[in-house]
This record gives structure tokens, sequence and C-alpha cells, in this order.
């Protein structure tokens, strides 16, 4: 009688230097730090990327950790179902997650989309971030991108109407999208939403810090707004509906693509707007989260735009256009 294939894990950690500091309000990076999950079974391999982020109490080591303590059940052949009992939401459980899905498709010989239910994967228009800055810096970076079609503008509290004021003038065909990262409170929140309309703005992301975003609560602002470190998997979902009008969705929170296909149709259901978002990182971690693309209303996934150098196998980028991962990527 054949023996079923063994099943290994390995754990790496991978730095990625970025084009250009990465500025947002709370604070600068010059790298991309990831760990790599790569599962092997017989001649099949599969792999998933996550990102540790400190806003959320993750770091590499205890990222490692994790995945560490589901080693045994991972390799005796635990499942995407049973790995959402084995870790929490979050990076570690995002890595094997994806890795899994990467390894499923490839046993199965079809496409991670089509396990998925999906019929196909369509190229997408992803947004362009522009790091936080003194409002000329701001606005040079975005008479740069002026062509692309959609930049997302980080913002950071003190000063921000000038700041969307110069960042309009030099890119005044784009559509944009700002994210505050929780640095705007309620005494200035009549201020910058009107700052934002005058600049022609499409969606304002989380504007208050998580735990205290109850000030978005029964007012009818004048740009929809979006949930991000307020919300990670559909635990709480529907008690944010009076506050926000669309979730971002990224698989660093929610803890890989099983969870986030789960909370899209949570958050279909309660009427919420979906945006696709992303840490910074490689092609390998955009590629499970374009299953999710063509649902959003926006989608962020430039991470690898702003690398100084992307996977040897990234995704193809044509301008803002995001084309679906080959195999030898993922999926």
């Amino acid at each position: 009688m054949t023996q079923p294939y063994v099943r290994l894990l390995e754990i790496d950690v991978e730095q990625f230097p970025l084009k250009n500091p990465f500025v947002i309000a709370r604070g600068v990076k010059t790298e991309a730090v990831v760990v790599v999950a790569t599962l092997r079974q017989g001649f099949y391999t599969g792999r998933g990327e996550c990102t540790p982020y400190a806003r959320y109490g993750e770091s590499v080591e205890n990222v490692i950790g994790a995945l560490e303590s589901a080693r045994g059940a991972i390799e005796a052949g635990a499942d995407r179902a049973a790995l959402q009992f084995l870790l929490p939401a979050g990076a570690a459980r995002n890595a094997l997650d994806c890795a899994l899905w990467d390894l499923d498709a490839k046993i199965a010989g079809v496409p991670a989309y089509q396990l998925a239910g999906l019929h196909r994967l369509a190229p997408c228009v992803t947004a362009f971030t522009l790091s936080v800055g003194t409002p000329e810096s701001m606005a040079e970076a975005a008479a740069q991108a002026a062509d692309r079609p959609l930049l997302k503008i980080k913002l950071a509290g003190e000063g921000d109407a000038a700041r969307l004021k110069a960042v309009r003038a030099a890119a005044p065909e784009a559509e944009l999208i700002v994210d505050a990262n929780e640095a705007w409170d309620p005494k200035n929140l009549d201020a910058n939403f009107a700052a934002c309309a005058e600049a022609g703005v499409a969606l304002v992301e989380q504007p208050l810090p998580a735990d205290h975003d109850s000030a978005l609560a029964g007012r009818s602002w004048p740009i929809p707004v979006c949930a991000d470190e307020s919300v990670h998997a559909r635990h709480g979902l529907a008690a944010l509906r009076e506050r926000y009008d669309l979730i971002n969705i990224k698989l660093d929170k929610t803890g890989g693509l099983t969870e986030a296909l789960a909370l899209a149709d949570e958050a279909e259901k309660l009427g919420f707007g979906l945006f696709i978002g992303c840490m910074v990182a490689s092609s390998l971690a955009m590629a499970p989260a374009l299953l999710l693309a063509n649902r959003a209303r926006f989608v962020d996934l430039d991470g690898p735009l702003l690398l100084a150098k992307d996977r040897p196998e990234g995704l193809r980028y044509d301008g803002s256009t995001i084309y679906p991962p080959e195999r030898a990527l993922w999926g």
C-alpha cells in the first residue's frame, strides 16, 4: 500500500528594501520584512507570505513562534478549516492559510480561484500610495504619479488640508482616496471632511483611532468612510454598520484568504462596500488578495510597486493595472 506523502513546513524571514522611505502617521519604514511559510508535500509546494505589524502587537519573533506552535498539526495534515481553530486571526495564520490554498491548488491541478468558486480572475486597477510629508513633497510625488487613475494619500492630522490641496493641484485628473491612519480626532472631523470634499476625495479611510471611533456613528458624512484598523474579521462587524460605509479587508488582519472570503460575504450581506488592501510586501502577499479584487469598490495592492525589487516571478503590473498571478508565484 502506498504511503501518503509527508508534509513539511519551512519558515523563512525575507527583507525587501523600498524604493523610497514609506511614511505614515505612525512612523517610517525603509524595508518590508516578511515571513514566508512554505509547505512541501511530495512533488508539490505551497507558499504564503505575511507581514508582522507592530500596531497589532506582532513581531517577526512572535509570528515565527505562532507558526511553530501550529507545526505539528499542519505537518500531520491539518487543512484550512482546521487552521481557523489552531491560530487566531493575524499574520501567522495568513501565511499558513495562503500556503495551504497554494498547495491545494497545485495538488488539485486547478487555479486557486476555481477552488474558491470563481469562474475567472480579471485584471484590476490598484491605488498607488503616496507617503505623508510636507505639502510640497507630496505635491511632487503626486505630480510624478498624476497619470495613475487612483491615488491613495497618507495623512497625519495637523496640516492635512494643505496636503490635500497640494496633491489635488498636482494630480487634477486622478481619483483620490485618503488614509488618516487613526490620526484625526472628533474635534477636527468636520474640518478635515470639508477639506476632503473640497479636494474631491472619494473615500476617507480610518479617520479615528479604532477604540475611539464612536464619533462617526449617527452622522451623515459628505464622503464615504472606510474601516481599516477597526475591523479584522467577522467578529463585531455588525456593530460597525452605523460608523462605516466600507471595510478594508487585508489578509494579514483576517488571518488568510479563508476568513477574508467569509468576511467579504458577511460584509456584503450587511450592506458594506469592500476595499481590498495590503501591507507593504512582495507579490506573494498580493496574489491571494486578488481573488477578492473584482468584488471591491477600491483595490490597494500596490506593495510591490513600492519595493526596490520584487520577487523574480512577481505579479505583472502595467502602470496601475495588476494581472492575475502565474503558477510559479502562487495559486
